[in-house]
């Protein structure tokens, strides 16, 4: 997957290629995926188990830390796992942070990632899988993904770097396939749960948060208000103006 940046100016440098919010996330993920990539099959291997998301470690020994930790484990046999999500990070979350800012790129990231979580953990303790670990941040990856598709829906993104797409569609499409993937995943060892979780998450974040924390959506709702205040400050300040070019006259025909 790739997009076309039409909505603003292609120009990249370094530095805007990689805000200091999504640099950091790749460290840390590529970091921890090298670690656990050479010890896996070691003694040393033991130390990740508690930092996977397992909804019988939550739900009865409060290993609440898990619901952010697990977002930075994934599949040490399957580069596949890591290479989707830190390039889709990349590709889409560098301008969710030049939009928000990084506090607040971070601040949704962390929920998505966290809200799917709690997803995860519901539903495998609803249908008596508590024993089952989950990893990897396609959670949080999801929820940008959405987020992308809500603040540029015009922009055209590449699906498997073939077909032209615009976001909006793009979104609904992977939010389509993980509703159903979710509803029919049986032993998959894809979490589609924590995919359509991230996603929902998201989508109440920003629609609960629009005038306050949503970027761009902010501006679109407050344009017309702020339009009309503006318009309503210079009709009064032209009122003002010719009160006082008025009592200007009188005092100069006093005068």
């Amino acid at each position: 997957m790739r997009y076309t940046a039409g909505y603003r100016n292609t120009g990249i440098s370094f530095s805007g290629a990689f805000p200091p919010g999504v640099k950091w996330l790749l460290v840390v993920n590529i970091a921890v995926f090298v670690l656990y990539f050479f010890t896996v099959q070691s003694s040393f291997g033991v130390f990740f188990q508690p930092l996977k998301l397992v909804p019988r470690d939550v739900l009865e020994g409060f290993a609440v830390w898990q619901l952010v930790t697990y977002l930075f484990l994934h599949d040490p046999f399957g580069f596949g796992h890591i290479l989707f999500n830190m390039l889709t990070l990349w590709m889409f979350g560098r301008d969710l942070e030049h939009t928000w800012g990084t506090r607040r790129f971070l601040r949704y990231y962390f929920l998505c990632g966290i809200g799917a979580g709690v997803c995860v953990v519901a539903a495998n303790a609803l249908f008596g899988n508590v024993d089952r670990a989950t990893i990897g941040a396609s959670g949080a990856i999801y929820g940008l993904l959405l987020a992308f598709g809500m603040l540029f829906p015009d922009s055209v993104v590449l699906f498997s770097f073939l077909f032209p797409i615009k976001a909006k569609y793009f979104v609904m499409i992977l939010g389509v396939i993980a509703f159903m993937s979710s509803l029919s995943s049986g032993n998959s060892r894809v979490s589609n749960v924590a995919h359509l979780g991230g996603m929902v998450f998201g989508f109440l974040y920003l629609k609960t948060a629009l005038g306050v924390r949503a970027g761009k959506f902010r501006l679109r709702l407050a344009n017309p208000l702020r339009e009309r205040y503006k318009e309503w400050k210079i009709q009064r300040a032209k009122k003002k103006f010719e009160v006082y070019l008025r009592k200007q006259d009188r005092d100069r025909w006093v005068n």
